[in-house]
């Protein structure tokens, strides 16, 4: 693999247009010379304390991307200004006087330790200047000088020593530094253990799957030569790629075999090149492929998504389902029908990361023994991405190798409002949220829907989780259930935003059966969020359910249940007892409930009054629109008369005088 070819115009340098380098460093170090000198390309005889910004034109490297060079002020009073310009930095050029140590001490006591107070982190240049009147019985290597600096601060890009008097390396510090910020080191290489880091190996596997078209795990002669076309626009010649193969094969034996250079070949060579300082070549690499400079892919890349309201939601299109399903059983590598934890991380391996290892996917999902995740709970969990995150659906879909057009790959669900008119909703992912008091059961709920054994340990819920499964309906349908469950304590807020409810396919309110106070938070909690839904227009399907019917239940429960029921047009609490292990159907009950969504939406006292308030205004104006038809009608019939009598008279008058 070739060097990039220099003075690309065209080069893509991460959407950078401009490099803009601050310089700092004690006073008399020889900032202002170095910046002068290498504007100029003259030594200055008077130098100004203080220099104006600096530019160096877009041809001046070959990198083609102008520079602005900030000179900074080494008077006390500045410190203010100079902390400004450096937090404004793409990088910055330490300064140190090579006949000076006490300069070269102040790096590592004052001055980097001040870009980390000021959270300023871009690469750091750091420059040796005045090198023509460092005491020739003083000789130092530069390495030796600078290792234990650069151990401690792994921000530090380069070392470079330099006279602006002779016009030794001037160029080449501003090359460094632009370098620093166009192809930057730390996303790629970690400093410490000289190795490539985790997401940049990631990136560079995916690649190469991309480029290894017959998918025999190596890269042939011929793809490698397609390889460097696209990302060099250059083909190898026949002796280079030996060559090539040749520095792999000593190095690392593994790296070719009678098929080609492997990933771990592949992987090699881009450590090789970033260890001998040509980053720009893995960038390139990177760049060409769409990868931007957090190593994710660039948002261009990645369709739009399609408009919706907000009682609308995006689930996953048959044939998304339908690669998701092969990508399964590709990666299912035991045949066990399940993928265990090590099969999962190597599913998302040309991903940045797995997109299941955090919130809220973690543990949101059934697993079996081994920790291994179904088909339906791998669905189920993509089917909560796309609920929730449908732009990182679409992301990780093409990080996995989705082919095609992957904004088919999703699909955009009907309003809400006109699946409760045609009485039936056709959506296959129904999200619930789980209301209910402290000690009620919700997080049991949650747990025996995935499958978890009960357990009588209490820990409160303090913020939302989800749990999410695939229910078999009667029929041998299936749909995908969220169970949102939201704490007692955060319910308020969840109900400060006019359209909480719109992302809501059914509402369950979970009580303790034993405990009358349950009983009467949940039902408060039933009122506050039927008063929501009417007042914002997002009413939703609501179920009570009674758990922990293990237990006796509280006195007049039946009574007050019945009470609840008839008032606000709720079916019966359905009794489920998580310790038993007797749910009573209640999955299929809720999916049932979501499914029809203009069953079971209860109606508040002051929702009805509001209604009937409707009523009573609509058959008045159909009275009052009535009654004026008929003094209309009558009138005109009056006018009518009164109009044809008045012409007889005309015409009697007339017939008379002739």
């Amino acid at each position: 693999m070739a060097k990039p070819a220099a003075g690309n115009a065209n080069q893509n340098h991460g959407g950078r247009t401009a490099v803009r380098i601050v310089v700092a460093g004690d006073r008399s170090t020889g900032k202002s010379s170095l910046i002068v000198t290498a504007a100029a390309e003259n030594f200055p005889a008077n130098v100004p304390p203080l220099l104006p910004p600096t530019r160096l034109p877009e041809d001046f490297y070959p990198e083609r991307v102008p520079i602005t060079i900030i000179d900074t002020s080494s008077r006390p009073e500045d410190s203010g200004k100079v902390a400004e310009d450096l937090k404004a930095a793409d990088a910055v050029v330490l300064t140190y006087a090579c006949d000076q140590p006490q300069t070269l001490d102040r790096l590592s006591n004052f001055w980097l330790p001040k870009l980390r107070q000021l959270e300023v982190k871009v690469p750091v240049i750091v420059v040796g200047c005045k090198l023509d009147l460092r005491d020739e019985n003083q000789q130092v290597s530069l390495e030796q000088v600078m290792s234990p600096i650069m151990q401690q601060f792994r921000e530090i890009e380069t070392c470079i020593e330099c006279s602006a008097y002779k016009h030794i390396q001037i160029p080449e510090v501003f090359y460094y530094a632009q370098k620093a910020v166009l192809h930057p080191t730390a996303p790629l290489f970690d400093q410490e253990t000289q190795t490539l880091k985790d997401q940049c190996v990631r990136a560079l596997k995916r690649i190469f799957i991309l480029c290894d078209h017959d998918r025999d795990g190596a890269l042939s002669d011929a793809e490698l030569n397609d390889f460097q076309v696209k990302c060099f626009n250059a083909p190898l010649q026949p002796s280079e790629i030996v060559g090539v193969k040749r520095v792999v094969q000593e190095k690392l034996p593994e790296g070719v075999n009678d098929r080609g250079l492997t990933l771990t070949g592949f992987l090699f060579l881009h450590a090789l090149f970033i260890e001998k300082g040509r980053l720009e070549t893995t960038w390139t690499v990177l760049r060409k492929f769409g990868y931007n400079n957090d190593i994710r892919l660039s948002e261009e890349l990645i369709p739009s998504l399609p408009k919706r309201t907000p009682d609308q939601s995006m689930e996953l299109t048959n044939e998304a389902i339908d690669f998701l399903s092969a990508t399964f059983n590709l990666f299912d590598n035991d045949g066990d029908g399940a993928l265990r934890p090590r099969e999962l991380e190597e599913l998302f391996s040309t991903a940045p990361a797995s997109p299941f290892s955090e919130f809220p996917y973690k543990d949101a999902e059934e697993r079996n023994a081994f920790g291994g995740l179904s088909l339906d709970g791998f669905l189920s969990l993509w089917a909560l991405m796309t609920l929730l995150n449908p732009a990182s659906t679409l992301e990780n879909l093409i990080y996995i190798g989705y082919a095609g057009d992957v904004s088919s790959a999703i699909r955009v669900t009907r309003k809400r409002r006109f699946d409760r008119k045609k009485q039936q909703s056709e959506r296959n992912v129904f999200q619930c949220f789980v209301f209910g008091p402290k000690k009620a059961g919700k997080s049991a709920l949650l747990d025996s829907f995935l499958g978890r054994p009960f357990s009588d340990n209490y820990y409160p819920t303090t913020e939302e989780h989800y749990a999410v499964n695939v229910v078999d309906q009667p029929g041998g349908t299936k749909k995908i259930l969220v169970l949102r469950e939201i704490a007692e304590d955060g319910v308020s807020k969840l109900l400060s935003s006019k359209e909480a409810l719109a992302a809501c396919d059914i509402a369950v309110f979970v009580h303790d059966s034993s405990d009358e106070l349950s009983w009467k938070k949940a039902t408060d909690l039933l009122v506050e969020v039927a008063s929501h839904g009417e007042n914002t227009g997002f009413e939703v399907p609501c179920l009570i359910v009674a758990a922990k019917d293990d237990l006796d239940s509280f006195p007049l429960a039946i009574q007050h249940s019945t009470r609840v029921s008839q008032d606000m047009g709720t079916e019966a609490p359905i009794p489920i007892s998580t310790k038993l292990g007797d749910f009573n159907n209640v999955f299929r009950k809720i999916v049932s409930a979501a499914e029809h969504p203009h069953l079971s939406i209860p109606e508040t006292e002051a929702g009805r009054s509001r209604k009937q308030y409707h009523k009573l205004i609509n058959r008045s104006l159909m009275f009052v629109s009535v009654v004026g038809f008929v003094l209309l009608f009558t009138v005109g019939a009056a006018v009518a008369i009164v109009g044809l009598a008045a012409y007889r008279v005309y015409a009697a008058r007339k017939n008379a005088s002739s």
